[in-house]
């Protein structure tokens, strides 16, 4: 059976395991403390898919105010192309509207076309918008 649900601290591990198993971790971030944050910030969580309680996907989301914004969003390589991130978009953007957020918005790298394609498939586009950082 399915589920989506919030993490707690406990699902840790299990969603490490997805974002490593999915290639999301960059040497740049890290995910242990992204995790933490975004448990301890009030206006950001994590969503867990789950299979008969196994930890299958996971994703960031977060308000800020304007708009709802999502990283990190895996699932179990063997659980893919199966319609679990279609799940688990679909909760985020419920999470988003419970919110208050009128738009959902997330970042990929141009190079991975394959996510690009899911995301377009779901009603995604690319937006015309310079996303700029600065390392802190």
């Amino acid at each position: 059976m399915l589920n989506v649900r919030e993490a707690t601290q406990f699902d840790e591990s299990a969603v490490l395991a997805v974002w490593t198993s999915c290639e999301l971790i960059r040497t740049h971030s890290d995910p242990k403390e992204d995790f933490r944050l975004a448990l301890q910030t009030p206006s950001s969580t994590i969503l867990t898919l789950e299979l008969d309680g196994l930890v299958i996907g996971a994703a960031v989301v977060g308000f800020d105010g304007h708009r709802a914004w999502f990283y990190y969003l895996g699932v179990q390589p063997e659980f893919q192309s199966a319609g679990n991130g279609r799940i688990l978009v679909a909760a985020i953007e419920e999470w988003a509207i419970k919110q208050g957020a009128p738009k959902a918005m997330l970042m990929v790298r141009k190079t991975n076309s394959k996510i690009i394609g899911f995301y377009e498939r779901i009603g995604y586009s690319v937006e015309d918008t310079l996303v700029m950082g600065k390392r802190l």
